[in-house]
C-alpha cells in the first residue's frame, strides 16, 4: 500500500469511507469490512456523526477494538442534516460538544482529522480554526480537514490562519470522480496546488455507477443502493451517464483492466489526491477498491479517457 501526506498524518491511498455503516451494514458486517480493510493495509477510515447517525462512529469503533492505535479515524462534525436551529458548525462549544459525542461513539480519547463537514459562513474562520488549534494541543484531535469548500472557502481560511497565526486546513474532501470533474474548473484543485492542500475525493465511485453493475437499458439491480435510493438515484445515474459508462467500459476493457479499476487509479495516478475514501459493504469489495489502485494511468492515458468521456 502506498501512502500519502494529510498535514502530519500518513493515510493510506486507499482509504474507506463508513457511510454505508449503520445504514446500509450492520455490525458484524461492518466488522467483516473493517478486518478486510486492515487486513489490505488500509489505514485511512473516513467516517462523520452524521452517518447512520451516529451508528457509523459507534460500529466503527467496536469493529477496531484494540486495533485503535494501529489506524487513522477521520471524523466529521457540522453538516447541516446534523445541526439544530440557531447551531453553527463552526462554533467552539459546537465543536467542543460535537467531538465529545463523536469519541463516545468511537470509544476513544482523540481523532486523528477531525474535518468541518460543511462551511460556515456565519463563524469567522479564525474562531474555528483557534478552537482547533487548541483541540490539537489538548491531545483531543491530531489534525484537522474540511469538506465542500469552494477556493473562495479555502483561500479565506488560509488567509484568517496566516493572519492570527494558526494552521489551516491541510486537507478537503469534495465531490469528484470521472463523471463529476467540478475540482479541476471551480478553482479548488488550482487552490490545492498553490497552497499545498491534499485533496480527499468524496463519491469516486458514484455510488457504484462507476463498478459497471449499472448498465444502459438494463433494469437497476435488486439491492443496489441506487435502486434503494429511488427518486435520489436520479442525480446519479440516466441514459446520458450509462452512455458514457459503456464508453469507459470499453476503454478499460481494451486495456486488460474493469471499470473500477479505472475508476479508482483515475485518483489514484492524480498528484493532489492523499487517499480514495471508496465505501464498501462486503471484503471482496475492499480487496477489490485496493487491487484497482495497483493501475497506474499515465498522462496518455488520461488523455484517451477524457476522449472517451466526451464520446
Amino acid at each position: 500500500m502506498e501512502f500519502r501526506s494529510i498535514g502530519r498524518l500518513d493515510v493510506s491511498l486507499v482509504g474507506l469511507g463508513c457511510n454505508n455503516f449503520g445504514m446500509r451494514i450492520d455490525a458484524d458486517q461492518t466488522k467483516r469490512v473493517v478486518d478486510a480493510a486492515i487486513d489490505a493495509g488500509i489505514n485511512y477510515f473516513d467516517t462523520a456523526e452524521s452517518y447512520g447517525r451516529g451508528l457509523s462512529e459507534e460500529y466503527l469503533g467496536r469493529a477496531l477494538g484494540t486495533r485503535r492505535s494501529e489506524v487513522l479515524i477521520a471524523s466529521k462534525w457540522g453538516h447541516t442534516v446534523s445541526l439544530g436551529d440557531g447551531e453553527r458548525g463552526g462554533d467552539p462549544a459546537q465543536i467542543r460538544k460535537r467531538l465529545e459525542g463523536s469519541l463516545t461513539r468511537l470509544g476513544t480519547d482523540y481523532i486523528d482529522q477531525f474535518q468541518l463537514h460543511r462551511p460556515d459562513p456565519d463563524t469567522p474562520a479564525e474562531e474555528t480554526l483557534g478552537c482547533l488549534a487548541e483541540l490539537r494541543a489538548e491531545g483531543k484531535i491530531r489534525e484537522i480537514g474540511c469538506t465542500h469548500f469552494t477556493a473562495d472557502d479555502l483561500a479565506r481560511s488560509h488567509t484568517a490562519a496566516t493572519e492570527h497565526g494558526l494552521v489551516s486546513y491541510p486537507s478537503v474532501q469534495n465531490h469528484y470522480s470521472l463523471l463529476t470533474r467540478d475540482p479541476e474548473t471551480d478553482g479548488v484543485f488550482a487552490t490545492c496546488e498553490r497552497l499545498g492542500i491534499a485533496f480527499v475525493p468524496y463519491f469516486p465511485l458514484e455510488s457504484g455507477l462507476l463498478t459497471g453493475k449499472y448498465r444502459l437499458g438494463q433494469d437497476l439491480p435488486d439491492g443496489s443502493r441506487l435502486a434503494a435510493w429511488g427518486e435520489r438515484a436520479g442525480a446519479f445515474i440516466d441514459d446520458e451517464k450509462l452512455a458514457v459508462v459503456e464508453r469507459l467500459l470499453t476503454w478499460a476493457g481494451a486495456h486488460g483492466h474493469s471499470l473500477l479499476d479505472l475508476a479508482i487509479s483515475w485518483h489514484t495516478s492524480h498528484p493532489l489526491v492523499a487517499s480514495v475514501i471508496a465505501g464498501a459493504t462486503t471484503a471482496a469489495q475492499v480487496d477489490a477498491n485496493v487491487a484497482a489502485a495497483t493501475w497506474t494511468l499515465t498522462q496518455a492515458d488520461r488523455a484517451e479517457v477524457d476522449a472517451a468521456i466526451a464520446g
